[in-house]
């Protein structure tokens, strides 16, 4: 294992920062862990847990040790008549893990595919998206925390899911290094095609035996065809969670704006689209420089070349204070802010 000094973050980061880093490794094994628990950079300094950094807008130098999670590897731990239980390690790139589980003809997951990141993210934002969260087939996870050393297993009832939250975003936040997911996923998988676009694509592809293959397909053609490739212009996917308001504001804002874009919930507060709110604000293809809101998804803000971390973070404020003022909805990042 070694330890690098001033190393530039932009290939580390789907937004293309160029950021540097006062100190730099990268974890490959358990052991690696152990070792770098007992140096001196890490002892001296503070630390950043890194994965696919795609959820991560770096607006400074990291003055701390950048540790990236390199953790491999695929392995079934059990089975039973209708599950099987997949412990994927917090390194594996996630969309890869989501095809690895689709060819194995393993159900659960495939709504998830091309959601950019690493396996060990997944849970600590919860991620999901049409319909799916990771809290529907997580089972636990395995972390090391980065005081004591010691090897902890997390329950789904211990991470605390939430809306894009987990414990680890919070209470626990920079306390352990998560090394493996472990996930329950389904032998006869239930299909879930009534989330935004997906029966529409499923139609347009001419899909009449539906099957984890054409699901999956169909959200990475809709993702492809709305979302910008961080290979191609940079990005950390949905930049704003998707409001949650009271019925009482649901109303006012469904009389102003008979249009309104929400989705009720089970606590009879309403969800708002964020994206359907930003883009109603004029801002849809707005630009700063070469910090933008994308021009066919107005969840996503974009570096065009050479935007910095505080030009996009300032634009992120535009828009905040934009949506607040017309609706009089406060809007939340999703993205980690350093």
């Amino acid at each position: 294992m070694t330890i690098s000094a001033n190393i530039s973050l932009k290939p580390y980061n789907t937004f293309g920062i160029d950021a540097e880093a006062k100190f730099f490794t990268s974890i490959q094994s358990i052991q690696n862990i152990q070792e770098l628990l007992q140096s001196h950079e890490y002892k001296s300094n503070e630390r950043l847990i890194l994965g696919g950094g795609s959820n991560l807008l770096l607006t400074k130098n990291v003055d701390a040790l950048v540790i990236k999670n390199d953790l491999k590897g695929i392995e079934i731990v059990k089975e039973t008549t209708d599950s099987v239980f997949v412990k994927c390690a917090a390194g594996e790139v996630w969309h890869e893990f989501v095809m690895w589980s689709i060819q194995q003809n393993f159900g659960g997951l495939e709504n998830l595919s091309l959601i950019p990141g690493c396996t060990g993210a997944s849970p600590m934002q919860n991620i999901g998206a049409y319909g799916v969260e990771i809290k529907d087939t997580f089972y636990e996870l395995e972390a090391i925390h980065t005081q004591t050393g010691e090897q902890k297993t997390f329950s789904k009832s211990e991470c605390e899911f939430g809306y894009r939250e987990s414990v680890f975003k919070r209470k626990f936040k920079n306390q352990f290094i998560i090394t493996s997911v472990t996930f329950q996923l389904s032998k006869a998988p239930t299909f879930h095609i009534e989330y935004g676009a997906i029966k529409q694509e499923l139609d347009a592809m001419k899909i009449s035996d539906l099957s984890l293959k054409a699901i999956s397909q169909a959200v990475i053609n809709i993702r492809s065809s709305k979302l910008p490739n961080p290979k191609e212009i940079g990005n950390a996917g949905s930049f704003f969670k998707n409001p949650e308001v009271t019925a009482s504001v649901y109303e006012r804002l469904k009389n102003e704006f008979p249009n309104l874009v929400a989705y009720p919930l089970e606590n009879l507060n309403y969800k708002l689209a964020a994206g359907w709110l930003i883009e109603q604000s004029g801002l849809k293809g707005y630009r700063l420089g070469d910090a933008g809101v994308h021009k066919l998804q107005a969840l996503v803000l974009v570096n065009y070349g050479n935007a910095t971390g505080n030009e996009i973070y300032n634009l992120s404020t535009h828009v905040l204070q934009t949506v607040k003022a017309k609706f009089g909805v406060d809007l939340e990042r999703e993205v980690n802010i350093i």
